[in-house]
Parts: structure tokens; C-alpha cells; sequence
């Protein structure tokens, strides 16, 4: 939906939220960005508009979930200026059959920074995460034992 559709009255913390919600629903919202948005991705890098973002998640698809979802309800959303901070958690299950649950196992917590135009529209999303959310790479667990700790 567009800016007016929208309403004049969405908040960036509304259209983030939109964001993920229609994201876990497999929706990728290209009209809450602008067509050139910048995003980054552990592992990918640097990315620019629809197309990009769809090869990044076709990629995550392919490879490593099968199914994965956002805490929506619990992000904890902080509004500065034209960024929005999104911290949360995921879920899901890997291409192995492997669970994890953000905040009970090693994977699954995030933080985003959205930028935001003047028009109201995401141009830049930078996504912070370990991209080994079912926790495979055990090398890469440099304090072992903590593997099992509290998450």
C-alpha cells in the first residue's frame, strides 16, 4: 500500500512493524521502501532495492531455514530522528530440522536500524544477526561451554 493508503498518520514504528509482519507472511513490502534502498546482511553485504533483497532471501530459503518468524509483539522499538532501532528475537527451523528459538538457543536475536526518507519510506535497513541460527558452526562457539548457557 502506498504512503496515502497508509494513512499520513503512520508512525515509522507502524511501518516497521508492517514490515515483519508481512515479511514472516512471505509478502516482501516494496512499497514501504524507497526503490533504491541500501540494506546489509551478515554474509551478503551490502545490498540495493527489491531485486537484491529478494536474492539475499531466496538465498536464506534455499540454504539454511525452512521456516522462520519475527516476535513481532516483542520487538523493543526505539524512534530517533529518521532511524528506528528494532531488537527482537526469531524462530524457526533450519534446512537440518533443527530448531531455534531467539532467547532460549545460541540463534535468533536481531537488531535492525531503518532509516527513513522524508516521505516516509524506508531507505536504508541494516540487519544484525548471526546468520548460524540452528548453531552448526560449533568452531565458532569461542567460549564452548556457553554454547548451553542461558540465551
Amino acid at each position: 500500500m502506498s504512503k496515502d493508503q497508509r494513512g499520513s498518520q503512520a508512525s515509522k514504528l507502524d511501518t516497521v512493524r508492517e514490515y515483519y509482519r508481512r515479511n514472516d507472511a512471505g509478502d516482501f513490502p516494496a512499497e514501504l521502501f524507497t526503490p533504491d534502498f541500501q540494506f546489509f546482511f551478515p554474509k551478503f553485504g551490502v545490498g540495493h532495492g527489491p531485486a537484491e533483497f529478494l536474492e539475499l532471501g531466496g538465498g536464506l530459503m534455499r540454504a539454511t531455514i525452512r521456516q522462520a518468524a519475527h516476535h513481532v509483539d516483542d520487538l523493543v522499538l526505539i524512534e530517533q530522528g529518521d532511524r528506528v532501532a528494532a531488537e527482537g528475537v526469531t524462530e524457526g527451523v533450519g534446512h537440518d530440522g533443527v530448531a531455534w528459538c531467539g532467547g532460549k538457543t545460541p540463534g535468533g536475536r536481531f537488531c535492525s536500524i531503518f532509516e527513513f526518507n522524508p516521505e516516509g519510506l524506508i531507505s536504508r535497513m541494516h540487519i544484525y544477526l548471526d546468520p548460524d541460527y540452528t548453531s552448526r558452526d560449533r568452531a565458532g562457539f569461542v567460549w564452548p561451554k556457553r554454547a548451553s548457557e542461558q540465551w
